[in-house]
Formats: C-alpha cells, sequence, structure tokens
C-alpha cells in the first residue's frame, strides 16, 4: 500500500477527540494530534496511535489563534506532506448565565468553537486539493446549538455559529470533492462534563429522558464521525447529525 492517508484531530489529547484519533489509527491513518494544555496526555494518544502501527505527530497550538493554526498545519506538512481528513473537535466555553458573561468570555468561546473551524478548514482544503482525492472534514457539535441549556449561552450561540459555517464550507467546498458535515452529541460523560456545575442534573436527565434507554457513549459519537468520513457518507454534506438517542425529541 502506498502512503498512507492523514487525519488531524483537533483537542485529541482527551475525550471525544482521543477516541476519534485512535479509532481513525486503527483505520490506517496516519494521525496529528493538537492539544493546548495537557502534553503528557497527548503523548501518551500518541504512544497509543503507534502500538497501532500508525504514525503520530503531536502538535500544541491554539487553535483560536489563525497564525497558531498556520504553525499547525506547516508541521503537519513537515511529517507528513499531505492531510486527508480534518475533525474539529477542540472545544472550551465559560459556562455562565447570559446577564453575567464578560467580553473576553464570548471571544475566548467563539474563537476556539466557531473561529477555529473557518481557519482550520481553509488550511485544511488546500491540502486535501492537492491529493487529488478530495477530503473530508468533520466538527463536533452539541445539543445547546439548537436548545437551551443552562450556563451554555457561549457555547450554545459558538456551536449554532459552527453548524452554520458548516451548511457554507459544504457548498463552497463541494467542487473540490471535500465533503463537510458536524456531529451534535447528547451529554457524554466526559472529563469536560465535570466542569459544568449542573453535570449531575444534567446526566440524570440523560438516563432518565433517553428513549434508547441508555445515556449516549463516546463510541456512539465515534461510530458517527466513522461513517461520516467513509465513502458511503459521500452524498451527505452540510448536515449536523444529531447522536442522542432520541433525547432532543423530547420536552
Amino acid at each position: 500500500m502506498g502512503q498512507n492517508q492523514v487525519a488531524l484531530v483537533t483537542g485529541s489529547s482527551r475525550g471525544i477527540g482521543r477516541a476519534i484519533a485512535l479509532r481513525l489509527a486503527e483505520r490506517g491513518y496516519d494521525i496529528a494530534i493538537n492539544y493546548l494544555r495537557n502534553k503528557q496526555a497527548a503523548l501518551d494518544t500518541a504512544e497509543e496511535i503507534e502500538r497501532l502501527g500508525a504514525r503520530a505527530l503531536v502538535v500544541k497550538a491554539n487553535v483560536g489563534k489563525p497564525e497558531k493554526i498556520k504553525e499547525l498545519f506547516e508541521q503537519i506538512d513537515l511529517a507528513f506532506g499531505r492531510l486527508d481528513v480534518l475533525v474539529n473537535n477542540a472545544a472550551s466555553g465559560v459556562l455562565r448565565p447570559a446577564m453575567e458573561l464578560e467580553e473576553t468570555h464570548w471571544d475566548w468561546t467563539m474563537d476556539i468553537n466557531s473561529k477555529a473551524l473557518l481557519f482550520c478548514a481553509q488550511e485544511a482544503a488546500k491540502r486535501m486539493e492537492k491529493t487529488g482525492d478530495g477530503g473530508k472534514i468533520i466538527s463536533i457539535s452539541s445539543l445547546g446549538s439548537i436548545r437551551y441549556l443552562e450556563n451554555y449561552t457561549t457555547v450554545g450561540v459558538s456551536k449554532a455559529a459552527l453548524e452554520a459555517l458548516t451548511r457554507y464550507l459544504a457548498v463552497e467546498l463541494a467542487p473540490k470533492d471535500i465533503v463537510v458535515n458536524a456531529v451534535s452529541g447528547g451529554a457524554v460523560d466526559t472529563e469536560a462534563l465535570k466542569h459544568f456545575p449542573n453535570r449531575a442534573e444534567l446526566l440524570a436527565d440523560a438516563i432518565a429522558k433517553t428513549p434508547a434507554g441508555r445515556m449516549v457513549e463516546i463510541e456512539d459519537i465515534v461510530n458517527t464521525v466513522e461513517f461520516l468520513i467513509s465513502n458511503q457518507a459521500s452524498m451527505i454534506r452540510g448536515q449536523t447529525i444529531i447522536v442522542d438517542g432520541g433525547r432532543s425529541l423530547l420536552v
């Protein structure tokens, strides 16, 4: 087999991003792991990827800053010389009621959760075009984009912007054979959820009110991302696939 395909998963040192990176490594992709704070976790993920027989590159970069995005992609060029898949997973946010938000909270959240997709997609598309095989861009969203969640204003609004941008990119990148979609998960008990002041309430709600009879697990999100990256999903474009066991269908 020729050169491996390459996937960049932003925010992939832990949680959903890490699980996606490992699944893609199992499928034969070389992986660029991006992290912001936890270097050791990123190195541990890289080690696991290499055990699976794939190559791993670890890059520290705040994807909320376009100049850092450029540096991230330059490192991918040096290490792999190509890019086939971008999983825009890195996310952050300030969890406060709307009336308590400050401009810095808004800017920080919008930069990492929304602006990053635009500038990562621009850089990714340039590389995907060069391979001649097109590419796939998948973002991770959440139900707060379409419904009210307590203390979730900045994140919910940033994810709504991310889903809108997914639609625009899907149309504009289609002539380059780049498929763009998003996956929106219900409450998943990850490290990130520990920062929610109402975590216990969210989990209790998810367990009690999910028609499927159980909470969404990381694996459910990963399975959907894997499907959207496959050629079987090539006619799904600009969509946000909700993976919540039916929770959003109920009040």
